[in-house]
């Protein structure tokens, strides 16, 4: 496709394989494992790295490459629990759990920076900050009112940035002032992937690309997972497929996790290059952007300092990263201006995972044990909850952990597919539309 917007050479790959593109790992499928883990993105290594560290030798299954997935595509914004932090849990879940809810999800955040401190991860890790854009006053004002919470489940610093001072955090007078928040970081997701990948291997984890997984089936205390390479045994099977648990035929390794979750495709853009001074402009403090619209926008400087990467939901239904890539471009252009003839040189697209109640989930059924649902914000979480789960497997849980075992809600009828996210996502555009001229 040709478009004014698109640089020569423009390319449908995340910007972040230029530097680190998933390898392939041909390894052969084993007959056995102690514990088969199904999903080889952050939750998936992570879980298989924490295994290693306590003795066992876990197989990682994938049936694209290891980190083919979110995992090298996704923004590279850490944010920890933030997302959960600044939810309304109390209302569904009393201010106890509520409060444990927050607390056990703001915990991702050290843990994956002890996690890449203690494996010499090269993956530009920087704790940053983020600036979260208010889109209304009404928006900032209800930021406002979680300022104090959020300090208290992360142990570092909030604080809310008036419009009238909001250039010191964004070069932009697009939104209504916003909430500045330390417990968040940046890094390059494709290294982070593989460093992960090469952390798991190193320690005895074996990982197989290529092999999907087509059904998991109890055998008396064990489970025989049919993959499209042959059966695998294992003494257990943790699956941690989040936005990939249904294949393009609507197959998955473990159908009843599939129909609670919804896969989302988001999409970013990789400008051209630019000057240093424009990326200093427009990110004084070079932090993490997103803003607090329903269909939200999410973007940031590339950890070198070169260009804008600007994520969002450039459609609701199916469309290619060509399409996606102009009206990305549109979004960016609506909050920096100046960025009007700057030209995309990357457009590419991955599946985050939603849930119903907008909660991660780890738990077991059937036997089977599972971690998904990161609402978009899976870098850390995704790390945290493939730890997690492997400690409940290995038996090695100090204490309970506030999001295993919740209730995890579907809708009737449904099987996978998000149908109706075009429509839930015009709803949300128009919602949108309308506080903005009510502001």
């Amino acid at each position: 496709m040709s478009h004014s917007l698109l640089a020569e050479g423009f390319r449908t790959t995340p910007w972040w394989w230029e530097a680190a593109e998933p390898a392939s790992r041909p390894a052969e499928l084993p007959d056995e494992a102690a514990v088969a883990i199904v999903g080889g993105g952050y939750a998936g290594l992570s879980a298989a790295l924490t295994l290693c560290r306590l003795g066992h030798r876990p197989v990682v299954l994938d049936a694209e490459r290891i980190g083919w997935g979110a995992s090298s595509r996704n923004g590279g914004m850490v944010s920890g629990g933030l997302k959960l932090a600044t939810s309304d849990l109390a209302r569904a879940h009393g201010a106890e759990r509520a409060a444990a809810i927050a607390r056990d999800a703001a915990a991702s955040f050290p843990f994956l920076e002890e996690l890449i401190a203690r494996e010499g991860i090269d993956c530009d890790y920087i704790r940053c900050g983020r600036f979260a854009a208010a889109w209304t006053p009404a928006h900032y004002e209800a930021q406002a009112e979680k300022v104090a919470f959020i300090e208290s489940m992360t142990g570092l610093p909030a604080a809310m940035l008036p419009r009238e001072r909001q250039r010191e955090a964004l070069g932009s007078d697009h939104y209504h002032g916003g909430m500045l928040a330390a417990a968040t970081g940046s890094l390059h997701p494709g290294k982070y992937a593989r460093g992960l990948a090469a952390s798991a291997a190193a320690a005895g984890a074996t990982l197989v690309d290529s092999t999907r997984v087509e059904g998991i089936a109890q055998e008396g205390s064990r489970f025989v997972l049919r993959t499209s390479r042959g059966l695998l045994r294992a003494d257990a099977v943790l699956v941690t497929t989040n936005g990939y648990s249904l294949d393009a035929e609507g197959r998955s390794a473990m159908p009843w996790l599939a129909r609670r979750l919804i896969p989302v495709g988001s999409y970013i853009i990789a400008t051209e290059p630019l000057p240093t001074e424009t990326i200093d402009r427009l990110f004084p403090g070079r932090r993490m952007i997103s803003d607090t619209k329903r269909v939200l926008n999410y973007f940031r400087p590339s950890p070198d300092g070169t260009r804008v990467l600007w994520g969002g939901r450039a459609s609701f239904g199916p469309t290619t990263p060509e399409k996606a890539a102009p009206v990305l471009h549109g979004f960016m252009t609506d909050v920096f201006p100046e960025l009007e003839k700057v030209r995309i040189t990357h457009a590419w697209t991955g599946n985050v995972a939603f849930t119903f109640d907008f909660l991660p989930h780890l738990g077991t059924q059937d036997g089977i044990h599972y971690a998904a649902g990161c609402q978009g914000s899976g870098v850390a979480m995704a790390s945290w909850l493939g730890h997690r789960a492997v400690l409940r497997i290995a038996g090695a849980e100090n204490e309970p952990f506030a999001l295993a075992d919740l209730p995890f809600p579907t809708a009737p009828s449904y099987g996978g597919r998000p149908w109706f996210l075009p429509l839930v996502g015009g709803w949300y555009r128009l919602r949108d539309r309308m506080d903005r001229i009510a502001a």
